[in-house]
């Protein structure tokens, strides 16, 4: 990696080395010709849970690697403030989730299209998909890759309660899906993670690390951007602090931000791009209005039903697993295989709270373990997490101040539209009905939440209020569109500011119905080639070619 001790620009500065950030900086790279910075808030991903999938609890509750943001109080759930976790460190987010390998469903990117977004339909962004992926399951398939820098894989051995999972929803004449990412992910079954050889893959260690040796390539770590700097209406570099010293860092072609749906807003906002009245009313000079800047937050809405069982079958550290745990242990540090090698969210499945709906919109994701604010599950159990995956409830990100030390106010909004609530609630009465079915008859579950005595609905409508969150899916503030309203346009250029790029989350027009992670791998894939002036792909219509 090359130094920034001269004065000279980049040609590419980029904000945030999340899972976009990393992306791009490997793609835009490859042209030695060019001169990359990127800037990370965080530290580098040394930290070794970050790298043992089952470890996820302890990576996210380390608070050197997550920003720690909450959401304002919300109305819909008795007032709470909700935590809502985002990786601060090389790979961002991708370094610190739960790996799954999930892209939406193919009508969601149809959407796009059909929301003034050409060139995003599935057809045409399944190519980018295929670009990233090196798939070891599905190597024959039209709607998988092999070869891409980012490792996809099966779970080999999955906890002996993902069967009964999937014998219980198939009892129930729910379908099974053999691949969630192919034609349609209606349906419930086994699904697989971002893995290798038994250690996480983020976009850090898919994309970063075999660029890092590149010499046109800075990447600067615990850098904290200020503001993007902003002349007549054109992006020209970024003010940042680095241990608490302040650099400016200027940029000849292109200032892109790939800060997460959280903080891309927030540092808009700082710049003076945004609504021109409330920039103005906190101090901060308006360069350019650009009201929707901030605003149609979405997240996945989400609440569980957990068991408590005697039985030493689902994971957990207990003394009786014991001898279990250490086999798995000494597998593991032997041969990278076993329990410890997988990411323990290892089933799930897509369903319609109301039969006439086009599209699932409701997702159940089973837990073979018991699920706890504790890094390490020091009990044996298993649950379902019933999720809104077409949620209607809009949130906002504002700035509180324009200190960029002072984290920007998250307001999700969570169930603010009935039909979040009644899809929650859906999902909560199909998940007990799953996990009262027989194949789990054995394992004698008590169950912890919401309580066999809660039954009616205002009873569980109040025990979601109580205890709902999101699934850490944040969407949407800095929405791409064909109307001038919208905040970067099918290129992902900001509107009416020159050589400024959103590439993220945050550019999504509406939220896909679930994991996002992958999709924002495709955003950034193809966010690369814009940027380039490279031609896409030609599109590729799997469902004649499959």
């Amino acid at each position: 990696m090359s130094s920034t001790n001269n004065n000279d620009p980049f040609d590419y500065v980029i904000i945030g080395a999340g899972t976009a950030g990393c992306v791009l900086a490997n793609r835009l790279s490859v042209d030695r010709r060019s001169r990359i910075c990127l800037i990370e808030a965080g530290p580098a991903d040394t930290y070794l849970p970050i790298h043992v999938p089952p470890l996820i609890g302890m990576a996210i509750q380390n608070p050197r690697l997550n920003w720690g943001y909450s959401t304002a109080p919300q109305r819909h759930l008795d007032g709470r403030s909700v935590i809502i976790p985002r990786g601060r460190v090389l790979g961002g987010s991708s370094s610190i989730n739960g790996m799954v390998y999930f892209r939406g469903h193919p009508g969601d990117f149809d959407d796009w299209a059909a929301a003034g977004n050409p060139g995003w339909r599935y057809e045409d962004v399944l190519p980018y998909f295929l670009r990233s992926e090196n798939n070891e399951a599905y190597v024959d398939s039209v709607y998988h890759g092999v070869g891409g820098p980012m490792n996809v894989v099966s779970i080999a051995r999955p906890n002996p309660l993902v069967h009964r999972f999937i014998e219980a929803t198939t009892a129930l004449n729910l379908p099974v899906n053999a691949d969630f990412n192919a034609a349609d992910p209606d349906g419930f079954g086994t699904r697989q993670a971002n893995i290798r050889h038994g250690r996480r893959v983020s976009a850090a260690t898919a994309f970063l690390n075999p660029a890092k040796h590149r010499r046109n390539l800075t990447v600067l770590t615990h850098a904290h951007v200020s503001r993007i700097l902003v002349e007549n209406r054109k992006a020209i570099g970024v003010d940042l602090q680095i241990h608490g010293v302040g650099r400016r860092i200027l940029a000849r072609r292109e200032v892109i931000l790939c800060a997460g749906t959280y903080a891309s807003p927030a540092i808009l906002l700082r710049s003076g791009i945004g609504d021109g009245e409330a920039l103005s009313e906190l101090g901060i000079e308006v360069a350019h209005h650009l009201p929707e800047v901030g605003r149609n937050l979405r997240d996945h809405p989400s609440a569980e039903v957990r068991m408590l069982t005697d039985s030493t079958d689902p994971y957990g550290f207990t003394w009786r697993a014991l001898p279990r745990n250490l086999w798995n242990l000494i597998e593991y540090g032997l041969f990278r295989r076993g329990p410890i090698s997988g990411n323990v969210f290892e089933a799930t499945g897509f369903t319609r709270s109301r039969p006439d709906l086009p599209r699932p919109d409701l997702q159940l994701v089973f837990m073979p373990a018991a699920r706890s604010l504790k890094p390490l599950p020091l009990e044996h159990g298993y649950g379902i997490i019933s999720i809104a995956s077409r949620p209607k409830s809009r949130g906002t990100v504002t700035l509180a101040s324009p200190d960029p030390a002072v984290a920007p106010l998250i307001d999700p909004n969570y169930l603010d539209h009935p039909d979040d609530m009644a899809t929650v609630l859906f999902g909560l009465q199909l998940a007990r009905q799953i996990l009262g079915s027989p194949p789990f008859a054995k394992y004698q579950g008590t169950e912890l939440v919401p309580g066999a005595a809660l039954r009616d609905t205002a009873q569980l409508t109040e025990y979601v209020r109580r205890t709902a969150a999101g699934v850490h899916h944040p969407a949407s503030t800095c929405r791409m569109g064909g109307d001038p309203e919208s905040v970067v346009d099918p290129e992902l250029r900001v509107r009416g500011v020159a050589n400024l790029r959103v590439v993220d989350a945050s550019i999504m027009p509406t939220l896909i119905a679930g994991n996002t992670n992958a999709a924002v791998v495709m955003i950034a894939e193809k966010g690369a080639d814009l940027i380039l002036g490279q031609p896409p792909p030609a599109p590729i219509d799997a469902a004649h070619a499959a």
